[in-house]
């Protein structure tokens, strides 16, 4: 590692009643950049969306901190939680996903306008992006794109979200679970027509 990296390392390490936002890989674990490694491997403890994906990643790596479970279901019991632990006892905490950048499609938005209010510093270290990727893949036009998340689950819903992006001029993108795509494929088809879409999945291989 040079002399520059190590000085950056060593500044965030010294920073107190930090949160870091840390992009994890979408697949392989080597999509993994080094600030990320350093960083998880400084901060005190790590926010986890699912504590068992995440020790996959951390164990590769051997990252022995403390893993939090962080997710949709605990968030509004947490965030005071959290806050406490960064702004009262001074720790460095790191929050991740279960894979790709944390809060799209993701919480942890309510836990970052927490901590700008309570005065608290906020880092995002970079990395994988599904969104990103899939778009590049696309063939699609990638100088204005609108990323919105998972469509709905029932069909009337699906063809309202559908029908409030119709008229944008830009390429779209959608989160789909598997066992969803076809029905919202016939719904894309019926609200949006026939236009060139992209399938992804897979974006990068273990």
């Amino acid at each position: 590692m040079t002399l520059e990296n190590n000085n950056i390392i060593e500044r965030e390490s010294q920073l107190t009643k930090s949160l870091y936002i840390v992009a994890t890989p979408i697949g392989n674990l080597k999509d993994i950049t080094l600030r990320a490694l350093e960083v998880l491997k400084s901060v005190d403890a790590i926010l986890c969306e699912d504590t068992r994906t995440s020790a996959k990643l951390l164990d590769a790596y051997t990252i022995n901190k403390p893993k939090i479970s962080y997710h949709e279901h605990n968030e509004s019991e947490m965030l005071k939680k959290i806050v406490r632990m960064i702004k009262d006892e001074g720790k460095k905490l790191a929050l991740i996903s279960d894979a790709g950048m944390p809060l799209i499609s993701d919480p942890g938005f309510r836990l970052v306008k927490e901590c700008y209010k309570e005065g608290i510093g906020v880092t995002c270290i970079p990395g994988a992006s599904a969104t990103v990727t899939a778009l590049a893949l696309s063939a699609l036009p990638s100088d204005k794109f609108m990323f919105s998340g998972f469509l709905p689950n029932k069909s009337s819903a699906r063809k309202k979200a559908l029908a409030e992006v119709k008229e944008i001029k830009a390429t779209i993108i959608f989160y789909e679970t598997a066992n969803r795509l076809q029905a919202s494929l016939a719904d894309i088809l019926d609200i949006l027509g026939d236009r060139n879409i992209s399938i992804a999945r897979e974006l990068t291989k273990k």
